[in-house]
């Protein structure tokens, strides 16, 4: 493996938002799964994340056991089911995917697609396949700590095997190299996006107890920085279903009759922050209806 490979204590520490000393007692513990001692320096492999504590918190919200049991089980008609094919079709939708909601259903029940008279964007096919995966990573790691190298994980994911993993530019599974804009507005520029998200991520971790409005700022941040050359909106709205499962507060989903208010509550978040709330809270109300359906919780 290539030095490159690897982080210091100091920056996985930084990354992670814990002090450096906890980062090297994690290390000289064996918590961190192959990291060593180069002198008197820790060698951390990229992309490794905190060992969970023992100590830490035990209670799980009703929902994320039923995600995480029928995630297991790969039995179909269950919310874990509904919840893959509406948050993968509307969000992969919303970026402007062409297939339909009943070819992605048949992508995650059947892995097959059946075309007629049809042509269809291979890219579409293999991101709907991509954000299924992504979802399954949100479930399984929905109470570990926000991370940069979680946050790469997904893009990467998403991203893998398509035509834009195949441009050297466009950096899958890594932060842009070049400038980007979203809804005809200037985004962070690519080399500042790495300071500004760690501070983001930072800030966020240093909140202890989260509310939705929490995590409506950190995607309303996120999405102005526009840290990947294109897939931000997915990642975004991944991170926001995994904080919320993380946090106890009812996911949602952005449907299409959302999006313009979705995308007016964005814009206009810091002057009317009632915008994108109200909008996410009717979103959090469709899921709320799904839960009960389903007899997930006393909602």
């Amino acid at each position: 493996m290539k030095g490159n490979d690897y982080i210091s204590a100091a920056e996985f520490a930084s990354e992670h938002g814990i002090a450096e000393r906890t980062a090297r007692n994690y290390c000289a513990q064996g918590k961190i799964e192959g990291a060593f001692l180069t002198g008197k320096t820790w060698n951390i492999p990229i992309g490794s994340s905190l060992p969970k504590r023992r100590n830490g918190k035990t209670h799980k919200s009703a929902l994320l056991t039923a995600l995480q049991e029928q995630q297991k089980a790969r039995l179909h008609g269950n919310i874990y089911h509904r919840t893959q094919i509406e948050l993968t079709y509307n969000s992969n939708h919303m970026e402007g995917s062409r297939l339909t909601h009943e070819q992605t259903r048949f992508i995650f029940e059947t892995n097959t697609i059946g075309v007629e008279r049809e042509s269809l964007n291979i890219d579409d096919i293999i991101e709907t396949c991509n954000h299924f995966r992504c979802i399954d990573m949100i479930i399984e790691r929905a109470e570990e700590r926000l991370s940069e190298a979680l946050i790469w994980e997904l893009h990467r994911t998403l991203k893998s095997g398509t035509s834009d993993a195949r441009k050297e530019w466009f950096a899958v599974g890594e932060y842009k190299k070049l400038p980007n804009e979203v809804g005809g507005m200037d985004t962070t520029e690519p080399e500042d996006v790495a300071r500004f998200m760690k501070q983001l991520i930072r800030g966020y971790n240093g909140i202890r107890h989260k509310t939705l409005d929490d995590i409506l700022h950190f995607h309303h941040r996120f999405e102005c920085i526009h840290p990947f050359q294109d897939g931000n909106g997915r990642i975004g709205r991944l991170i926001m279903f995994k904080e919320c499962l993380a946090n106890d507060i009812i996911p949602f989903i952005i449907t299409d009759n959302l999006k313009s208010f979705y995308y007016r509550g964005l814009q206009f978040w810091l002057d009317i922050p009632e915008y994108l709330r109200d909008t996410c809270l009717t979103a959090q109300d469709d899921y709320r209806r799904m839960m009960k359906k389903y007899r997930i919780g006393n909602d």
